[in-house]
């Protein structure tokens, strides 16, 4: 018998014609429940929540989120989402779509991968232009307890593609942790167990790290984007890095 789930929360903000933020579509979807918190005029803040163990080995779950022309949403989440063990991969979607004038600010807690999980996660960002956007993704591998009991990490395969005006602009794939080549090699992670990325576009740019940091401010193509990536060791200095 199988216990994998298939769901996806959707959420859609739109301008409410009175100077603020309306969601005419919110909701949740199999382990993930939606909630708008107050005070965050003129945008909505959503806060995503988990309210079930999840993504769980051959679990397919999405979050779709839509903001339309002039709109402003922040989404974060409650809580790091942790990747468990189960007989095959789980699959998480993450579609974001940003209209002229908008502004979304993707900034979920980490995704961590617990020991002998295997999560494949797809990220498409599609922006009109002149969408402003200001994403940031972090990775775990493992548990502290998963590593002091001498299980390690699990693995974590992540492509993100990010489309400007129909124009691809960034496209990139990583896959980490045990039976992906050479992850914990000098060339990739080196000994790190933490890695995300802060994208902004249309926005200012975030901080330059300073000397000796592992982590590196790039220019990418297209109007005003810019990508601060970052290695740490865990997911607090990780975090630290990417306060820009």
């Amino acid at each position: 018998m199988t216990t994998a789930v298939a769901a996806a929360a959707r959420v859609t903000a739109e301008p409410d014609g009175r100077g603020s933020t309306a969601l005419p579509e919110l909701a949740g979807g199999g382990p993930f429940a939606l909630r708008r918190t107050l005070g965050a005029a003129p945008g909505a803040h959503v806060v995503l929540i988990g309210s079930l163990a999840a993504p769980l080995g051959g679990d397919r779950l999405a979050v779709h989120a839509e903001v339309r022309p002039g709109a402003e949403l922040r989404i974060t989440s409650a809580a790091a989402t942790i990747s468990l063990p189960g007989p095959e991969a789980a699959w998480l979607e993450q579609r974001l779509t940003v209209g002229e004038g908008a502004l979304l600010d993707w900034s979920p807690e980490p995704v961590i991968a617990a020991a002998g999980s295997h999560l494949v996660l797809t990220t498409r960002i599609e922006l009109a232009a002149g969408a402003r956007l200001r994403y940031r993704e972090e990775q775990v591998l493992g548990r502290l307890h998963d590593w002091t009991r001498g299980a390690g990490p699990g693995r974590l395969t992540s492509r993100l593609t990010v489309r400007q005006a129909g124009r691809v602009i960034l496209d990139q794939q990583t896959d980490l942790g045990p039976g992906a080549p050479g992850w914990d090699g000098p060339a990739c992670l080196g000994g790190h167990r933490a890695v995300g990325q802060l994208l902004t576009i249309g926005l200012s740019a975030p901080a330059a790290p300073e000397e000796g940091r592992d982590a590196v401010l790039m220019r990418l193509p297209g109007e005003e984007v810019n990508l601060l990536t970052a290695l740490a060791p865990d997911a607090l200095v990780l975090r630290r890095l990417l306060a820009g």
